[in-house]
């Protein structure tokens, strides 16, 4: 009997209505629409209500994922959320989405990966060794953030940056003979570069200086842009070339490249370093900002949603993120 493989059967993504656009930003810190749309190629982001928690955003994405595969939330056997912005320090995201979600399986595992922007990727690549093991048929794999909520908003090289929402898909078990479904899944991790892109606070290390004890959030993104735009770009273009040797392919091969949305200037540089043209690059960061976790699979689910992505086509998720990691997977669709 052939092992088997994790095929994407569903996608589904979520944005918060509230928009917030480069004109509105320019409101309350020093920038300007043209400053920030020249720089990045971000003209919009969404914000998370009030109310609305990490939680809500992924169970919605998660619903519509569900809809898209046609399984209902009982199906399912595990529920993987990757997310930076969990609700609350315990229990995980993932628990409390399987609960909205009415994924009612006592014997259904659910919990967190944090990576940060790679994170999706991550619990992607987890996903399938629990497909590929046995373990798993049917499997949740969310990237979620109310990234917004851990923003210094007076900061204006990275307030400008970012955006919440949603993103998910639903993996089913298919039999290795089949030739769609995930190739192969490539994950690295570098902690030495921790101060080049981090958040101020946490738990154990405690609040930083200045903390205002009234903010709910432990600190705020703090980045150095251009070491971080080096080692991205360069790590990047290596994960995907991984990718495509461990495959026996090339870029020629590849039908999309599907990005982490962090700005305009890392997705050019990265597909010029990978040798793929930019109309066959998936771009979303103009009108959702960088969502972190999210954004590979907002990405990816407007793509599908809108017929760019067809049956049989050759897919590359490429991720980069705080810590540092990175993380690529390569799909027949």
């Amino acid at each position: 009997m052939n092992a088997p493989r994790a095929r994407i059967i569903g996608t589904g993504s979520y944005l918060p209505e509230k928009r917030m656009t480069n004109e509105e930003l320019a409101k309350i810190v020093d920038t300007t629409s043209e400053w920030i749309s020249s720089r990045t190629g971000i003209l919009e982001r969404h914000i998370a209500a009030e109310e609305e928690m990490t939680s809500d955003l992924a169970t919605h994405a998660g619903r519509r994922a569900l809809e898209a595969a046609g399984c209902a939330p009982e199906d399912l056997d595990l529920i993987i959320c990757a997310t930076s912005t969990p609700d609350l320090v315990f229990p995980a995201t993932a628990a409390i989405v399987q609960h909205k979600i009415g994924a009612h399986n006592a014997k259904a595992p659910a919990f967190d990966i944090q990576a940060v922007c790679t994170g999706f990727i991550y619990a992607l690549s987890i996903a399938d060794q629990f497909v590929r093991s046995g373990m798993s048929k049917k499997v949740l794999v969310v990237g979620a953030e109310t990234f917004t909520r851990i923003l210094d908003w007076e900061d204006r090289t990275t307030c400008i940056l970012f955006g919440d929402g949603a993103g998910a898909v639903v993996l089913d078990a298919v039999e290795e003979g089949g030739s769609r479904g995930i190739l192969s899944t490539h994950m690295h991790a570098d902690g030495s570069h921790v101060e080049l892109l981090h958040v101020t606070g946490g738990i154990s290390k405690g609040r930083p200086r200045g903390f205002d004890v009234r903010h709910e959030a432990l600190g705020f993104v703090d980045m150095q842009g251009n070491e971080v735009f080096k080692q991205a770009v360069k790590a990047m273009g290596a994960v995907a070339e991984e990718a495509l040797a461990a495959n026996g392919m090339t870029v020629d091969n590849v039908d999309w490249l599907i990005p982490h949305q962090a700005n305009k200037r890392i997705l050019q540089a990265t597909a010029k370093r990978i040798g793929i043209p930019e109309e066959r690059v998936i771009v979303t960061v103009d009108h959702h900002g960088n969502t972190s976790a999210a954004s590979v699979p907002l990405a990816l689910d407007e793509a599908v949603r809108d017929g760019r992505i067809q049956p049989n086509q050759i897919v590359l998720l490429d991720a980069f993120g705080g810590g540092f990691t990175w993380a690529s997977a390569l799909l027949r669709w």
